[in-house]
């Protein structure tokens, strides 16, 4: 009888310890299951598609802080090229000047206004002229808001005989806001100002036979 109870209280403890060893491996499992999804969808928050010519291309965000630089440098390179990058065609000129004022304030805009109403862009028409912006440098100060900028390039300016360089120096300050289609980059350009647009040199166009 004594034999049986040992028996019985052998059989207990397995039992018991199988039980034991079978919750904690169960939680075990459970807990890895966990972090493995919570990692995978990590992975797929940062995971963006884009669609492309009806191509769906894979991106993956980061935090706006690690790519300021860039963005900061693409937002104010393609403002200027929009608006200063003219070709012979008054719908592509209004077209492109629409999409970088979604770029800057009232002070981008009082610059295309001041374009348009000297007759300067009516000149770029009529003359069947080609004007393209070659950027030197931008420089921009990061470490206080708004960011202050300031562009170099030079304004190519193709005639039908001649190629026109000028200066263009700009500068004006970059303003965190909300991305949209329109904007991107989730910045805009305030106080924006043309400093130097002078005539640096002409170049006559050969024709070869």
């Amino acid at each position: 009888m004594f034999q049986t109870f040992k028996n019985l209280d052998h059989a207990f403890r397995q039992l018991r310890r199988i039980t034991v060893l079978s919750i904690t491996a169960g939680v075990l499992t459970a807990g890895m299951a966990l972090t493995a999804s919570y990692r995978y969808t990590l992975a797929l928050q940062n995971r963006v598609y884009v669609l492309s010519d009806g191509k769906v291309l894979e991106a993956f965000a980061t935090d706006r802080g690690e790519n300021l630089p860039a963005e900061a440098r693409d937002h104010i390179r393609t403002f200027h090229e929009l608006l200063f990058g003219l070709d012979p065609d008054e719908k592509l000129i209004a077209a492109n000047a629409a999409r970088a004022l979604y770029l800057a304030d009232r002070s981008g805009k009082q610059v295309y206004d001041n374009l348009r109403e000297s007759g300067y862009l009516y000149g770029i028409v009529s003359g069947n002229i080609s004007q393209r912006v070659v950027i030197d440098s931008i420089e921009f100060d990061l470490r206080s808001r708004p960011f202050h900028f300031r562009f170099y390039g030079r304004e190519l300016i193709t005639r039908t005989s001649t190629v026109t360089t000028r200066s263009l120096v700009t500068e004006g300050w970059l303003r965190p806001v909300s991305r949209s289609e329109n904007n991107p980059h989730g910045m805009l350009i305030e106080n924006f100002a043309i400093l130097d647009n002078r005539d640096l040199g002409v170049q006559n166009r050969s024709y070869e036979k």
